[in-house]
Order: C-alpha cells, then sequence, then structure tokens
C-alpha cells in the first residue's frame, strides 16, 4: 500500500528554520506533482507550496520568498525548508501527491494521496 509520511515538525522561535521531508512508500511506479498543505488553528487547509514531476513550482504569496520546495524523485521524497518562520506560520503541515502503482496487468491511473501532518509551531 502507498503510504506518506511526514517528518521534521517541531517547535522553533520567530525567525528560525524548519526542514519538513514527506517520503512515499510502497509499490510506486512514478509520481506526479507533490505539494505541502497547511491548516493553521480555527483556518481551512490551504496550499503552501507544490512542485512538478519537472521541477516546477507555485508557492502561497504568504510563504514566496521564505519557503523553499525540493524533491529527490529517486527516493520517493519531497522537502519543504522554511526560513524566517513566522507565528502564523503555526499549523499542522499535510503532504500530498499524485502517484501512479506498479501493476502487471493493466495500467494504473494516478491517484491523490494524503500524509497525516505534522505539528510546525513557532513561538517566542
Amino acid at each position: 500500500q502507498v503510504q506518506l509520511v511526514e517528518s521534521g515538525g517541531g517547535l522553533v522561535q520567530p525567525g528560525g528554520s524548519l526542514r519538513l521531508s514527506c517520503a512515499a512508500s510502497g509499490s510506486i511506479f512514478s509520481i506526479n506533482v507533490m505539494a505541502w498543505y497547511r491548516q493553521p488553528p480555527g483556518k481551512e487547509r490551504e496550499l503552501v507550496a507544490s512542485i512538478t514531476s519537472g521541477g516546477s513550482t507555485n508557492y502561497a504569496d504568504s510563504v514566496k520568498g521564505r519557503f523553499t520546495i525540493s524533491r529527490d524523485s529517486p527516493k520517493n521524497t519531497v522537502y519543504l525548508q522554511m526560513n524566517s518562520l513566522k507565528p502564523e506560520d503555526t499549523a499542522v503541515y499535510y503532504c500530498n501527491a499524485d502517484i501512479r502503482e506498479y501493476s502487471y496487468i493493466s495500467s494504473q491511473p494516478f491517484r491523490n494521496y494524503w500524509g497525516q501532518g505534522t505539528q510546525v509551531t513557532v513561538s517566542p
């Protein structure tokens, strides 16, 4: 079965940095878009950044210039480098990916998967 597992969250002071990782595991043939979402307390989940298989990136305006998304395709892993963190960045961060599984019977479509989230807290 395919799973996404996030790591790297924690408590950091304003202005500090964290690097989140998300590793996909299972019988994976290929991964298309990978993305990071976050859900601050009392707010809805929002897109933070995304990256295509070709390396094209998109960022939310609130994190542009501070966060960097990258991926290591052979390791099926996506990263989010977060610099100059603000209290407003406090949220549960979720990994998301479109993944195609191996099949020797028929071609499989891309399916969307979510990680279970990792807590990022920015506080003095």
